[in-house]
């Protein structure tokens, strides 16, 4: 990766998965179509009181991880978008700057359009009546994106690392935040800050009963000023079965709501069914 000046790094690093990393220093492979899915409900970290499909667990307990659905299940493709905030940035969002996209939410429900949302605890802390909305719409459903969005394996773009031996708390601490905000129909899917992750946090992690989200189709949403480059980027990759990552960002991705009014219509035009993470995991 390309040397960061200091003074953009931690912004860089924030929403660093859309545009190039597929995982950090060690990263390891995703779990394919093939894995299982098992249906229970997280018993430790307690997301949802609905049961939601998981894979099985990957070795001596690991959480299982998933970048992408069948491709020989129809042509289904889910959204996924990240809605991102560290823990250290409530002064920057006191002096104004919106890490929320209300506009982006609107156009979803508008052209109905089921999508998984990737939540830090964070996020839903700076804006629970934003959480509670969307966990009360039955388009969506709410996934965990740790509390902090601090990297869960280092080096990760930046990125300041979780303590040793603090990864479950901080997926539990994510929980607890959606729980207090009144968040509903969350689902036991997290997705590591940067996607970056290694053998031994997947094994910390397999105690809280989390399937681990990657995605295939990157969208290059983060920073990007005009939507077009954007909605290009997500129809020359998606794929049956694809997981795109996108952002809910306004001041980060100020063009996603743009480029998904393109995305969705072209997307139906050539045959697609837009689903949530947890049809794609139910799909086998």
């Amino acid at each position: 990766m390309p040397r960061i000046p200091r003074t953009l790094a931690p912004t860089l690093a924030l929403l660093c998965c859309a545009t190039a990393c597929g995982g950090g220093e060690g990263a390891t492979e995703a779990a394919g179509p093939s894995s299982k899915p098992t249906p229970v409900a997280a018993a430790t970290a307690k997301p949802s009181p609905t049961a939601a499909p998981t894979l099985a667990p990957g070795p001596s307990g690991a959480a299982p991880l998933f970048a992408h659905g069948r491709r020989d299940h129809g042509k289904r493709l889910a959204l996924t978008f990240d809605a991102d905030m560290t823990s250290d940035q409530g002064p920057r969002a006191a002096r104004g700057e919106h890490f929320d996209n209300p506009a982006l939410i609107a156009t979803l429900r508008r052209l109905k359009v089921p999508a998984t949302l990737f939540m830090t605890g964070r996020w839903a802390e700076q804006y629970p009546d934003q959480a509670r909305s969307i966990g009360a719409d039955p388009l969506f459903e709410v996934a965990n994106h740790s509390y902090s969005h601090h990297a869960f394996a280092s080096p990760c773009y930046g990125l300041p690392a979780v303590k040793p031996g603090g990864a479950r708390a901080d997926v539990e601490k994510a929980f607890a935040a959606f729980r207090r905000a009144g968040v509903q129909r969350t689902v036991p899917y997290f997705r590591f800050p940067g996607g970056c992750h290694n053998p031994a946090v997947l094994k910390e992690l397999g105690p809280a009963k989390v399937t681990a989200v990657q995605w295939d189709v990157i969208s290059g949403d983060a920073f990007a000023k005009r939507p077009g480059p954007v909605a290009d980027e997500v129809l020359a990759k998606a794929r049956p079965g694809s997981v795109v990552v996108m952002h809910c960002t306004r001041s980060a991705a100020p063009a996603t709501e743009a480029a998904v009014r393109t995305i969705v219509p072209r997307l139906r035009e050539r045959g697609y069914e837009l689903v949530r993470v947890s049809d794609l995991i139910a799909g086998g």
